[in-house]
C-alpha cells in the first residue's frame, strides 16, 4: 500500500541575515496509512520544522513531499491551503480555540468554512464532542474548560473533517502527566477506530510510548527509529 506520507530529500535553509540555518538536511520518510508516529530529539533538533514540511504548513528549500498520492510541493499556496482544510487535521500545544466561542462552535468552525449548512454542521460537531466524552459541555467556552477538556475540543475540532492524517504539535505539553495520559489514550482509540494516521512531535517519552514508531532526530536529520514492540 502507498505509504500516506513520503519524503524524499528533504531540506530547509532559513536565511537570517548573512547566516544560514540548516534546519533539515536530506530527510527521507515513509509514514504508513494508519501508524501513529512520534517525532523527538532536544530543542532545535527540526521536529517541528519537518512536521510543518511535511503538512505544507511550510515551503521546503529542496525535496518532495506526498500525502495521500499529491505531490504538496507542486501545489501553490491556495491550493495547499485548501488541500490541508479538506484532508488534513492539526492539534497544537495552545489549543488555538477561539474563546468567544463555545466548543460545538469551535468545532464547527472547519466545516463552515468548507460550506456545510449550519445544521448539518451543528449534529457532526456534537457527534464528535460525544466522540472526546464532552457532549455535556458542548455550550461551554473555553474558559470554563480544563485545560485537558479544551485539548480535547481541539481534537475534535481537528477531526470533524474525517482527515486521512492528523499532525500534533507537543499536544500535551501543556498537561500534566495524568491528563496527557488520557489524551494519548484517546488518539491511540481514535486511531484504533478510525484508521487516522497520527504524526506526534514530542519531547515527553510518556507520550511516545504511545506510538507504533519513534524517530528520533538531531541536526535536522533522522539518526535513529525505533519500533514499539
Amino acid at each position: 500500500m502507498e505509504p500516506i506520507v513520503r519524503a524524499v530529500n528533504l531540506h530547509k535553509v532559513y536565511n537570517s541575515g548573512s547566516v544560514q540555518v540548516h534546519a533539515l538536511r536530506g530527510v527521507d520518510l515513509e509514514i504508513p496509512r494508519g501508524e501513529i508516529v512520534a517525532i523527538m530529539g532536544p530543542s532545535g533538533c527540526g521536529k517541528t520544522t519537518l512536521l510543518n514540511c511535511l503538512s505544507g504548513l511550510d515551503d521546503v528549500t529542496e525535496g518532495e513531499v506526498y500525502v495521500d498520492g499529491v505531490r504538496l510541493t507542486d501545489l501553490g499556496d491556495d491550493r495547499r491551503s485548501e488541500y490541508r482544510a479538506r484532508r488534513m487535521g492539526f492539534v497544537f500545544q495552545s489549543y488555538n480555540l477561539l474563546p468567544v466561542l463555545t466548543g460545538r462552535e469551535n468545532v464547527e468552525l472547519p466545516l463552515i468554512v468548507a460550506g456545510v449548512p449550519y445544521r448539518q454542521a451543528r449534529e457532526v460537531a456534537i457527534r464528535m464532542l460525544d466522540l472526546v466524552d464532552l457532549k455535556p459541555f458542548a455550550d461551554h467556552k473555553p474558559a470554563e474548560l480544563s485545560a485537558g477538556q479544551q485539548q480535547r475540543v481541539a481534537i475534535a475540532r481537528a477531526l470533524v473533517n474525517k482527515p486521512g492524517i492528523v499532525w500534533a504539535d507537543e499536544p500535551t505539553g501543556n498537561l500534566d502527566s495524568d491528563t496527557s495520559a488520557q489524551i494519548m489514550d484517546l488518539l491511540v482509540r481514535l486511531n484504533r477506530e478510525n484508521g487516522q494516521t497520527f504524526v506526534v512531535v514530542t519531547h515527553d517519552v510518556g507520550v511516545a510510548d504511545w506510538a507504533h514508531r519513534i524517530l528520533k532526530m538531531r541536526n535536522g536529520q533522522i539518526v535513529e527509529q525505533i519500533r514499539a514492540g
